[in-house]
């Protein structure tokens, strides 16, 4: 290598060093613990004063994830999801309020492109792979449990 592209290659990464964000990870993941944290409580509370309404526990959580689905899908409309998210990150994404989030962020994007070539094929853009190797562990699960279970090692 020349005395020219040395130089070259050395100016190059001093300016990736500089343009690159410094992440600490000690503070990303007490964001992360936090705000996920926050998502679980009000999930919680939700469940409770449900709950102190009279609904049974399953009734009173399908009602807190629609609730918190909700709550999700207007601050994603509200473009709010997206600064909690990039603040929280995991945090934020992991609990179904992220998944709502993944949902309804494609869908509002491309709106104007129409309902079928839109909405229609654009809304699953994130969220599909997950549903997809979500089903696909899923039945490999099941499958290795059916072979421990036909081979005594489970109970069916």
């Amino acid at each position: 290598m020349d005395e020219a592209t040395k130089n070259q290659q050395k100016k190059y990464n001093e300016y990736v060093k500089a343009v690159t964000p410094t992440h600490s990870l000690f503070r990303n993941m007490l964001q992360a613990f936090l705000v996920g944290g926050l998502i679980c409580a009000a999930g919680q509370g939700i469940l409770n004063y449900c709950q102190s309404l009279g609904l049974n526990k399953d009734i009173a959580g399908g009602w807190t994830s629609l609730i918190l689905i909700l709550c999700s899908v207007l601050l994603t409309g509200f473009n709010l999801y997206p600064s909690i998210a990039k603040f929280a990150g995991a945090g934020a994404l992991v609990p179904i309020t992220g998944f709502a989030n993944s949902i309804a962020a494609p869908a509002i994007e491309f709106k104007k492109e129409g309902q079928v070539f839109g909405i229609g094929s654009k809304i699953f853009t994130i969220a599909g792979p997950v549903i997809l190797f979500g089903i696909f562990t899923s039945w490999i699960v099941g499958l290795i449990y059916f072979l421990l279970g036909i081979a005594g090692a489970v109970s069916l």
